[in-house]
């Protein structure tokens, strides 16, 4: 079996996974895509050392736009999409999104490895203290004007380190005390968005670097993307379904569990 078969097949299983945990968590799965393609590409051999994470991050933001897809498709049939507050978060990700695409390709390595993984270990920090609590105070959603600004810091850090969103938007939509599911829904909805304005960003940076014959879309590495996509786009609905029976305080630790886990493997690697 060539190495690209087996690659495509590494990268169906892990899309196997994510795909079932955007659908339940609605963080695209780029959390666990980025180090988990990173070591894949690093075995293969792919590309240099210096530019693992860099196309990890943007084959990571390709794939999510369409497992994010399939898991809004999803949640908005189960109602859990909040459309009167939708556009407004989407508009502030897609700005934010758009410009990291071009400044991630001017960080160094070791700086968009340290952003993610400091980012992650607060926003577990803060899900693993929220799910404990019995009552939260309740907090209104800011204007419409503010959310968009807030929700454009949140795109732009989310395409830098190559995830969807959730990650950031639920824990944000969280605090101002949308219902978790809803919240969850909003941020599959903004993952498109994230993916589709950040993808376009390294596309447009990495066209300098890559070409197709290489099997590259920019920094977007075409065969890993098809394996991942094979698979995520039909579980993202299996967990989407799944955030109907499970409690909103066991989504929560399952939420800051997992961000632990891959934020400590990203250190330490």
């Amino acid at each position: 079996m060539s190495d690209v078969i087996l690659l495509i097949v590494g990268c169906a299983l892990l899309g196997s996974v994510v795909g079932f945990l955007a659908g339940l968590l609605g963080i695209g799965g780029g959390l666990v895509i980025v180090p988990v393609l990173s070591g894949i590409l690093r075995y293969f051999n792919i590309v240099p050392e210096s530019q693992i994470v860099l196309v990890a991050i943007a084959t990571s933001l390709a794939s999510i736009l369409f497992t994010s897809t399939s898991s809004a498709l999803a949640h908005h049939r189960n109602g859990n999409v909040p459309w009167d507050i939708a556009p407004f978060v989407m508009g502030g990700v897609a700005v934010g999104a758009l410009i990291s695409g071009f400044l991630a390709a001017l960080l160094p390595e070791p700086i968009i490895r340290g952003i993610f993984a400091t980012s992650v270990v607060l926003i577990a920090i803060r899900m693993l203290y929220s799910s404990s609590k019995k009552a939260a105070p309740i907090r209104q959603l800011p204007s419409r004007p503010v959310l968009s600004m807030l929700t454009t810091m949140m795109g732009g850090l989310s395409a830098m380190i190559g995830i969807g969103g959730g990650a950031l938007i639920v824990p944000l939509l969280s605090y101002f005390s949308l219902d978790i599911r809803k919240a969850i829904g909003c941020a599959s909805a903004c993952g498109i968005v994230i993916a589709l304005f950040g993808s376009l960003g390294y596309i447009t940076s990495g066209s300098a670097h890559y070409t197709v014959l290489q099997g590259f879309a920019g920094f977007i590495y075409l065969p890993a993307l098809f394996g991942i996509v094979l698979t995520s786009w039909f579980m993202a609905p299996v967990g989407a379904k799944s955030t109907q029976f499970l409690p909103v305080s066991t989504i929560k630790k399952i939420f800051a569990a997992l961000l632990l886990v891959i934020a400590t493997h990203m250190i330490i690697s």
